[in-house]
């Protein structure tokens, strides 16, 4: 049996409960792929997007939905022996993918060398949204998982002092006619690990030379004191990870001092006395 089937097996197999059946139910209940949908999955290298290609091309050849997948790996400058782990994995998994090159780290760097990530993020999405509307695609697959979701939850109440969080699908604001999907949202990110240890599979991290440099110092990011206190909470309940979650799906709008539709504010005075 060809390795890459042996991959496609433990998805559907062995980790059908944690993994595929996750995936298929955010698909479902969120409605993110429709009929003739044409999909740019976008792999960074690392095993969360990785996976996602992979539960795609499960879903393309078995799903009920016809829909098309292009499987896009954008370089925004990684080391060569970055790049040559991708194209390994990529044919290693057996997935088609297309390349394309870009100078964001470069230009990011240049821009903010003391704290490139957010001009990072932007110009990333810039570039796969463009790449999106050549291959002539409705909509853009990202990896982000479970753990992402509650994560940016608590960030936002932590940091942004708002209470917002990471949705399932949303449209683009600067690019008519494409919508974001994350197809993942519902599978959690120990799963995945446990997955790629399985199946004995090297990823890439971030592979900036911000983040190599970064992640050796204490306290890098937020997001990762972010997951740190969710670790230490679940230590004495088990189901904070879960809570967290369906608190986003379970909003009490008769306990909230105020609340924000577009860029109109509301308040509970507005109809207290009524």
């Amino acid at each position: 049996m060809e390795r890459y089937h042996e991959i496609e097996k433990s998805i559907i197999k062995k980790y059908r409960k944690e993994i595929y059946s996750k995936f298929t139910k955010a698909v479902k209940d969120y409605k993110l792929i429709k009929e003739n949908d044409k999909i740019m999955v976008c792999i960074s290298g690392g095993k969360d997007s990785f996976l996602l290609a992979k539960c795609i091309q499960e879903l393309v050849k078995h799903g009920k939905v016809n829909f098309e997948a292009k499987y896009v790996v954008m370089n925004p400058g990684y080391k060569e022996e970055n790049l040559k782990l991708i194209k390994e994995n990529a044919k290693v998994m057996n997935i088609p993918i297309e390349l394309f090159e870009t100078d964001i780290f470069a230009v990011s760097n240049k821009l903010n060398p003391e704290n490139p990530c957010y001009m990072c993020a932007r110009m990333r999405r810039g570039h796969l949204y463009n790449k999106a509307k050549e291959l002539g695609c409705n909509k853009i697959a990202l990896g982000h998982h479970f753990n992402d979701v509650i994560e940016t939850t608590l960030l936002s109440m932590l940091y942004g002092a708002e209470i917002k969080t990471m949705m399932p699908k949303l449209y683009s604001s600067n690019f008519e006619g494409l919508e974001l999907i994350r197809p993942l949202y519902l599978v959690k990110e120990e799963d995945i690990i446990s997955w790629s240890k399985y199946n004995n599979l090297k990823f890439l991290n971030c592979a900036c030379k911000f983040t190599e440099k970064a992640s050796k110092e204490e306290n890098f990011s937020k997001r990762k004191e972010i997951k740190q206190l969710i670790k230490q909470l679940k230590e004495q309940n088990s189901d904070i990870d879960h809570n967290i979650f369906k608190a986003m799906d379970n909003v009490n709008k008769n306990c909230i001092l105020g609340w924000r539709e577009d860029e109109k504010k509301f308040s509970f005075l507005d109809t207290y006395e009524k």
